[in-house]
């Protein structure tokens, strides 16, 4: 068994990428493998322990993304087939145009992960995207990164999502100056790695088809793009499922806001009330339900049919969700060894500026074990104690820390999985849309963020 972390990294690493591109083994099996042989490979795991640690990780991210990838697959199956988002579809590009309607997609979906979890948003975001697809003939790499463009950059610098909020809070910088410097930042940096991005990959990339995925076939969806508006929901019903998962997930993220700014009381039963309806497994439940019905009703199924219907897009919904779980422990066995102690250790005695240490420290620990909030929160542990030397004001740290979080999504990363998974991509083509565009994110948001630190120090 080998002591040094970055060693094991590269056995890890090594072993990836030879069992998923060099053999082609199913992503599942191949996951598993490498997350065993990371295992066995460090010290920091009793051998006779691995098989046990690695099925408690995957236990443990599949408890986290188990539900709302289920529940995302029934949504996804009934949206489409009910006519929901080619509804939606058709009334973006009644608003922006046919030619402009990508812009539609990216400023829903950075609205949307303000309060939503970034997964959550691609699972409702994902239909739409594909819908759009089966309707214009083309673009589909331009709508997934405007869609991924979107949602990534106020993930990481807009509160309250967690990450930025963790990290502000733990640095100690006021949470109002973090939301408006973290818009200012997010906006142009979706624009460069989203709009710009999407629009040169997309011409460089043969067109992406339409596969197989959530239960829907690209023959289903060209089908509904010729369907008459008339034989489609209405605009609210087709929303609907979008709106309930958004609301009730803001209802939680909105109260603990406000318990955090003293102004709802800690024991107000409004606290264990939105917990609950706010919860992702409650939430996108709700939102299923609903896409469910309409699906029924559209359709007029007897009951027999819609449950079988709905069984077929668990049966993806779950292949899905065990490749994510997968690709979650793997990055969990290489944090297990330590990588990411290592990484920061060394890095932190580095004669750098504080600003670009957190960026460098950040993002070496998110390559190497997988989690973007993992490698925020490490980081920002490391240097909260150092604020007091920092010659700008301390929002830029906490920005730019999410920044180098962000960077390099690959096969450690169970969004990597869920990019691919959901939006029926290959991994080359994952590579190239969702690694590439969260490099871009990471890159993109630093340089402006060291350009505003120059210009307005203090803010």
């Amino acid at each position: 068994m080998i002591e040094n972390p970055l060693a094991v990294f590269v056995i890890g690493l090594v072993v990836v990428v030879a069992l998923l591109v060099w053999l082609r083994l199913p992503a599942f099996i191949g996951l598993v493998i490498a997350g065993l042989v990371v295992g066995a490979a460090t010290v920091e795991v009793p051998f006779g322990e691995v098989p046990e640690e690695f099925a408690g990780a995957l236990g443990d991210t599949f408890a986290g993304i188990g539900i709302p990838i289920l529940m995302a697959a029934i949504i996804g199956k009934t949206m489409m087939e009910s006519g929901a988002a080619e509804r939606i579809v058709r009334w973006f590009q009644s608003r922006t145009g046919e030619e402009r309607s990508y812009l539609a997609l990216w400023g829903s979906s950075s609205a949307l992960s303000i309060p939503v979890f970034f997964d959550n948003v691609f699972y409702l975001m994902a239909p739409l995207a594909r819908s759009m697809r089966a309707r214009t003939g083309r673009d589909y790499a331009l709508f997934l990164t405007v869609v991924g463009a979107g949602a990534a950059t106020t993930h990481v610098f807009v509160p309250p999502t967690p990450g930025p909020l963790a990290v502000a809070l733990e640095i100690g910088v006021d949470l109002g100056i973090v939301m408006v410097i973290g818009l200012i930042v997010a906006i142009p940096t979706a624009l460069v790695a989203g709009v710009l991005y999407g629009h040169w990959i997309n011409r460089h990339l043969d067109d992406i088809p339409l596969r197989e995925t959530m239960g829907s076939t690209a023959e289903e969806l060209q089908e509904m793009a010729d369907e008459p508006i008339e034989q489609l929901p209405g605009i609210f019903e087709s929303t609907l499922p979008i709106i309930i998962a958004v609301v009730l997930v803001a209802s939680n993220t909105t109260v603990d806001y406000l318990v955090d700014l003293g102004i709802v009381a800690e024991g107000s039963p409004l606290v264990p009330l939105t917990s609950f309806i706010g919860d992702a497994n409650f939430a996108l439940t709700a939102a299923a339900l609903a896409a469910a019905l309409t699906f029924l009703r559209m359709r007029a199924l007897d009951r027999e049919t819609w449950a079988d219907e709905l069984v077929e897009a668990l049966r993806s919904g779950g292949h899905i969700a065990a490749i994510t779980a997968a690709g979650g422990a793997f990055g969990a066995m290489l944090a297990a060894a330590g990588i990411g102690d290592y990484i920061a250790a060394i890095l932190a005695d580095v004669g750098i500026p504080l600003l670009v240490a957190g960026w460098v420290i950040a993002a070496t620990i998110r390559i190497a074990q997988g989690s973007a909030t993992v490698a925020m929160l490490t980081t920002a542990g490391i240097m909260a104690p150092l604020v007091g030397q920092l010659e700008v004001h301390p929002v830029y740290l906490a920005l730019i820390i999410g920044a180098g979080g962000n960077i390099c999504s690959w096969f450690n990363d169970s969004g990597f999985w869920i990019v691919k998974e959901i939006g029926g991509l290959t991994q080359l083509e994952t590579l190239q849309i969702w690694t590439v565009l969260t490099t871009l994110i990471s890159v993109t948001g630093f340089i402006i963020i060291m350009i505003l630190s120059l210009i307005f120090p203090m803010v």
